[in-house]
């Protein structure tokens, strides 16, 4: 079969838009208006798909969530945190999206990753026949660009394409025309450029693009959509064929460097690879989420914007990568974390742009309706200017166990760290927001002290190991000071527990992170009481709340789901208490709320059983990782031991070429 006869026919869909003049014909449409979002009732089908429903793909720079009916609804390009060209997912159809589905109304699909690759293979089996749709976005290249495939399977099966490009979060439709040597279109507003190349015939169609196609077996069909800045020339052709074998031995390469090799390897690895996509390979920056908006609660106002790095998932997400043989990776969020604070310390803030950038500021996107109504969509997070002293934990831990495990020379990053612990010395007494990051007003949050006193701990641990010059005498005298005054008041005698902030009743999921970071033995009966209590007063469906909503602690409505990585806290707490049977069964319950290609969002529905926030979320996997690693008893030189103290961490080898000093 000749590379002609090897592609798709056209059968047939006549431009139904207005007629354009001669000197016009190579254009397919331009501006116009968008409708406006609740005005008539928006049909099923033009609304985003349940948050489970979609999966990833990602080059190390942006990624797009592409839902089991063959549609991109969410896509930033060029960055993670750009803006958004299909943001169908915060609205309708009309904000962006790219579907190539089966005409058939009724097909059956299914989907998974190729083994141990980001590349997503959907099924659509029809009465007709059976046609796969892969998907993947190739690494390395000089521009970004989501590849489509439609290969034929079995028997001949009728397609359809719809691609509606809009930039700006949905707001600015863009000025189509067709590529002169007719390979596809060019779409261009503003600083932004996209070409569709595809040998398909592709029409307009009320302000998008359209295209009915039919597929025989053995036949691929591609679709390649690539992005640049407009003023540069068209951009060059991808070779899809190429592109796919590199982009799948990138990700089986990157994948074989896994030491894991437990009972949970594929979640594991699943996990590990959802991180990899998830960092922004130019600066090493891990961020929580691709998303942004994607309600904690459906239809409520807990929308955030996560396409940022936090500093608050450093230290967990750093002994996750190394316990698991990926240390070039660890060594790169270091590098990351260390430069992104550099400068004064009253001025660190908790979380940071791709490239360490400080200026985030919080806004409302107001033509977007949000997911299924829950409004409002926000744009950049204002809680980057929060005081939340358990950040000064992290980053010092985060230091200390690069220093540990050869990640950089021991000396490395010693005068920043001794200012951070002299500025923490002046405001760890205050009030802050807390690793909630509270809206409401401040207080004093048990969880923070402890934090800056694990600050002032790896300190002083590290100047005692390694004869670092410091003021030990003082620094331990504040250690022990801030200990006992935590567990003075931070603890209620009365009900045997740690409380959320000194003098309150409320319980607090973060509690469970306290025999974890070391604070106190797992055994000791004040930490016993605290899981207790927890489990007694926060747990939903055998999940863990982060706290009682109703409280208005947070200075938000009431309701949302649970916070994933609370639950997998309690799962390791149980193997630290030696309940290791409640500790195995706890985590198969969580594995099971993984959707159908191993993705967890960043909270559960436990009432509509829905995964619910912002999705895949890097802080769900990054615990998942940790707690398949503590549950692993058949290669302790690859667990992460959390007793006594989970930074006495086992040495692991380090390779001699990562053991340099990134700064």
């Amino acid at each position: 079969m000749s590379e002609a006869d090897n592609t798709a026919t056209l059968v047939g869909k006549r431009d139904e838009q207005a007629t354009v003049s001669q000197a016009e014909s190579d254009t397919i449409h331009a501006f116009g208006r968008i409708p406006r979002v609740g005005i008539e009732p928006v049909a099923p089908s033009e609304l985003p798909l349940a948050i489970e429903d979609y999966a990833l793909i990602g080059d190390c720079t942006t990624a797009a969530l592409v839902g089991r009916n063959g549609s991109i609804d969410w896509l930033c390009w060029p960055r993670f945190d750009s803006n958004a060209c299909f943001a169908a997912l915060l609205g309708t159809s009309e904000h962006g999206r790219w579907r190539i589905w089966p005409a058939d109304p009724a097909p059956c699909a299914s989907r998974a990753y190729r083994d141990g690759t980001m590349v997503l293979e959907t099924i659509f089996e029809t009465a007709d026949g059976c046609v796969a749709l892969i998907d993947f976005m190739p690494i390395g290249g000089v521009n970004s660009s989501v590849v489509r495939l439609v290969e034929g399977r079995r028997g001949k099966v009728a397609m359809r394409l719809h691609l509606t490009l809009r930039f700006d979060y949905g707001a600015t439709i863009p000025w189509v025309t067709r590529l002169g040597d007719g390979s596809g279109l060019r779409a261009v507003a503003g600083s932004s450029q996209a070409i569709l190349r595809t040998p398909i015939a592709l029409q307009g169609e009320n302000f998008g693009t359209v295209a009915e196609f039919e597929v025989v077996e053995g036949q691929c069909v591609p679709f390649i959509l690539s992005h640049g800045p407009s003023h540069l020339p068209v951009l060059p052709v991808v070779d899809w064929r190429g592109a796919l074998q590199a982009t799948e031995v990138f990700w089986r390469d990157w994948s074989a460097k896994s030491t894991y090799g437990g009972r949970w390897r594929q979640p594991v690895q699943r996990s590990l690879l959802t991180l990899k996509a998830l960092t922004y390979a130019t600066t090493g920056g891990i961020i929580a989420a691709p998303t942004t908006s994607l309600p904690e609660l459906l239809g409520g106002q807990r929308n955030w914007d996560y396409r940022y790095c936090w500093l608050r998932d450093a230290t967990f997400t750093l002994l996750a990568l190394m316990s698991a043989g990926y240390f070039e990776e660890a060594q790169a969020w270091r590098a990351w974390v260390q430069r992104s604070v550099a400068g004064s310390p009253d001025q660190i803030q908790i979380m940071y742009g791709l490239a360490g950038e400080r200026h985030l500021p919080e806004w409302q996107v107001p033509w977007l309706s949000g997911y299924h109504g829950a409004a409002p969509v926000r744009v950049g997070n204002a809680a980057a200017d929060q005081l939340q002293l358990d950040v000064f934990g992290e980053l010092v831990d985060t230091i200390h166990q690069s220093r540990k495990h050869f990640l950089a020379p021991v000396a490395s990053a010693w005068a920043q760290q001794m200012t951070l612990i002299q500025h923490l010395e002046d405001i760890w007494e205050l009030p802050d927001q807390g690793i909630w990051e509270m809206r409401g007003e401040r207080r004093q949050f048990t969880f923070s002290k402890v934090m800056a006193w694990v600050a002032l701990d790896r300190s002083v641990r590290d100047a005692e190991r390694f004869r670092f010059e410091a003021p030990l005498e003082r620094w331990r005298e504040l250690r022990d000071r801030m200990h006992a005054t935590i567990c003075k008041r931070g603890f209620d005698a009365s009900r045997k527990t740690f409380t959320q902030s000194f003098g309150s009743s409320e319980l607090d999921a973060s509690l469970l992170l306290l025999p974890i970071v070391g604070f106190l033995p797992p055994d000791d009966p004040r930490i016993c009481g605290t899981v207790s209590a927890i489990e007694r007063e926060l747990m939903v469906d055998g999940f863990v709340m982060r706290y009682r909503t109703s409280t208005e602690v947070d200075g938000l409505p009431p309701g949302e789901g649970l916070f994933l990585p609370c639950s997998f806290w309690l799962a390791d707490n149980y193997t630290l208490q030696n309940r290791h049977a409640e500790a195995r069964a706890l985590f198969e319950r969580l594995l099971s709320l993984r959707n159908d290609v191993g993705l967890l969002a960043e909270e559960y529905d436990p009432r509509l059983r829905r995964q619910v926030g912002n999705f895949p979320q890097a802080f769900s996997h990054v615990a998942l990782i940790r707690t398949a690693l503590n549950l692993h008893d058949d290669s302790p030189a690859l667990r992460c031991e959390l007793t006594p103290r989970y930074d006495e961490l086992p040495q692991v080898a380090v390779p001699a070429n990562l053991c340099r000093s990134i700064l």
